[in-house]
């Protein structure tokens, strides 16, 4: 079961995921997110949808705001999106991953009786490739 926190992240994810229509096939708020900073707040975001594919995730809105209010630690972040947990896709794992290297340890609630942290979702996030990488031989 989801402690009172984690809670509190899927209540206010839920409250900001509402479906609106755009211009022509555009859309915003398919999904919602919250995410915990360290420092208490609480950050929340929408998707935007376009049809050239230069929208972006919720999570993304979620990390800007935190960037602006000067913290990019994550504790923990819920988002939901047609009645269900959406898990965050590749990119944003990478993202939370590249904002702050102890993002790893932040947990990502995937359901009410399931939750994994950054790096089981992302056991080899890019960085730990750019500098210890092997190097290719002739």
């Amino acid at each position: 079961m989801l402690n009172e926190m984690q809670l509190q992240l899927l209540n206010k994810a839920r409250e900001v995921q509402k479906y609106r229509k755009l211009d022509y096939d555009n859309y915003a708020g398919y999904v919602g997110c919250a995410m915990l900073g360290a420092n208490g707040k609480i950050y929340t975001g929408i998707d935007i949808g376009v049809t050239c594919g230069i929208g972006f995730c919720a999570e993304h809105t979620c990390i800007s705001q935190m960037i602006m209010d000067g913290e990019t630690r994550v504790l923990a972040m819920c988002a939901v999106g047609n009645n269900t947990f959406f898990p965050p896709c590749g990119r944003c794992r990478e993202l939370l991953s590249q904002v702050n290297r102890a993002n790893k340890d932040c947990e990502i609630i995937l359901g009410y009786d399931n939750v994994k942290t950054l790096e089981q979702l992302l056991p080899y996030p890019f960085w730990t490739f750019t500098s210890t990488s092997e190097r290719l031989t002739d």
